[in-house]
């Protein structure tokens, strides 16, 4: 059955480290343990990642142990006049779960500590608060930030997806919506949210993946006359037979979709793309503002990404019919090519 919804309680993983019921939830219903993978720690790929979005600025955090390399950045990007962005990142060797990421995206400190970087995502009483101090973020300068997203209980997008190869899976769980409050600061700037049109999203992912992926991701909020409007939209990787990702939010209830197809220009990704869905329900134009690339190649180790922020305008139907109507939305949709 396509769009399988988990709704018990049960083991993520059964005895021999495949998924017990692949499908979608709308909580972590599907319990997860780093113990009960049957896979080298090397291939494990825990993160959180958290993306705040301003009126036209935004904070990317992220907070990663991927086996043999762990990966903790922060981004800082302007998105009105003049676009710009700066990432910083520090890499570690082999952590192999030395940063005990929590195995439940609601409770446990996600933290990050070195000379030059502070980094904590801290989950609880309806919230979620992220705090970081970057030394030299930029130009011998530091970057600070302490944020809020309100979290009240509402419906996420949990998939649990595997590879057509044994002991392979993904387990992710997108939360949009959460209205941001607090601030960041860097060379004397500060950049305050304000929770009545700003919004948070979390991307937590826990998983043995295969060597080789390609995926597609796009997600944004917004508020529609006092209401939370968002999306999670994307494809790529695994064998998404039992469900896809793809997710409208609205009032705090998911509304679930079929199949969207990202359709980016063949001439460069700041052209107009659009988006299409198979049910009809996801139909939207896009106007790149920035693209933040990345690109490394060291071989064994291949990263190409593009994750293009940009407005967001079309057409969206809930699950009884209603239509919702956006208007420069502002998002992002990413194409990203990871050998590792």
């Amino acid at each position: 059955m396509r769009n399988h919804e988990v709704t018990g309680a049960r083991d993520l993983l059964d005895e021999r480290g495949n998924l017990a019921e692949p499908g979608w939830s709308r909580r972590l219903v599907q319990k997860y343990s780093r113990g009960g993978i049957r896979a080298p720690k090397w291939r494990i790929k825990e993160w959180d990642y958290y993306l705040v979005m301003g009126r036209d600025f935004a904070g990317a955090f992220t907070i990663s142990d991927d086996g043999y390399i762990g990966l903790q950045s922060v981004s800082l990007l302007f998105l009105g006049d003049q676009p710009w962005e700066h990432t910083e990142t520090v890499l570690n060797a082999f952590p192999m779960g030395r940063l005990k990421l929590p195995s439940d995206s609601s409770s446990g400190d996600t933290a990050y500590a070195d000379r030059r970087l502070q980094m904590r995502f801290s989950p609880g009483n309806g919230q979620r608060r992220i705090t970081c101090r970057f030394e030299r973020f930029w130009k011998d300068k530091p970057f600070d930030c302490d944020i809020t997203l309100a979290q009240p209980d509402m419906d996420s997008m949990v998939i649990a997806t595997p590879w057509d190869r044994n002991r392979r899976f993904y387990y992710n769980q997108k939360i949009n919506c959460m209205r941001a409050s607090g601030w960041m600061e860097y060379d004397g700037v500060r950049y305050a949210f304000d929770p009545s049109v700003d919004f948070g999203t979390l991307d937590w992912g826990r998983g043995v993946w295969t060597y080789d992926n390609t995926w597609y991701w796009g997600s944004g909020n917004a508020d529609i006359g006092g209401v939370p409007f968002g999306f999670n939209i994307g494809y790529g990787f695994g064998n998404t037979r039992a469900a896809t990702e793809n997710a409208l939010f609205y009032g705090g209830k998911v509304h679930k979709l079929d199949d969207v197809t990202f359709h980016i220009p063949e001439d460069g990704y700041m052209k107009p793309w659009k988006f299409s869905a198979s049910d009809g329900r996801f139909e939207m134009d896009f106007v790149p503002v920035l693209d933040r690339a990345a690109k490394i190649d060291f071989k064994l180790l291949v990263s190409d990404q593009h994750q293009v922020f940009g407005r967001m305008s079309g057409r969206a139907i809930l699950d009884d019919g209603t239509a919702i109507a956006i208007r420069d939305v502002l998002c992002f949709a990413e194409k990203v090519h990871n050998r590792y």
